[in-house]
């Protein structure tokens, strides 16, 4: 099974979502999913409800959402933070699939990656 990815607001930049697309990713929006101007903490429960990895810009905020959560013993399927702006869409890219191509859905349970390591 391939990695399940879930795009925040802060993330979902159009020309990311297609390139993912176009590379077989399946990628869930917030659009998509009716939750704009939704909590951080609905983001992450959305997506760890439907068994996603959840991408953002938002790092502040989803590193302490999975300290939280490990904390708590709840489980997530990932959470990969990128800070805003960092990268052109094509790195994002690059990164996102060098990182899926390592890591099983398996492996990224409950895991926070920052794609900065990824981006080689």
């Amino acid at each position: 099974m391939t990695v399940r990815l879930y795009l925040d607001e802060d993330s979902m930049n159009r020309a990311l979502v297609r390139a993912l697309r176009g590379r077989g990713v399946e990628v869930e929006t917030a659009l998509e999913a009716g939750m704009i101007e939704r909590s951080d903490e609905d983001h992450l429960a959305h997506a760890a409800s439907a068994q996603r990895v959840l991408f953002t810009c938002n790092v502040g905020h989803f590193c302490a959402l999975h300290r939280e959560y490990l904390d708590e013993g709840k489980m997530h399927a990932g959470i990969v933070v990128e800070p805003r702006q960092r990268r052109s869409v094509g790195a994002q890219l690059r990164a996102l699939l060098t990182l899926f191509g390592e890591l099983s859905p398996e492996q990224m349970e409950n895991r926070l990656e920052f794609l900065s390591y990824w981006a080689r």
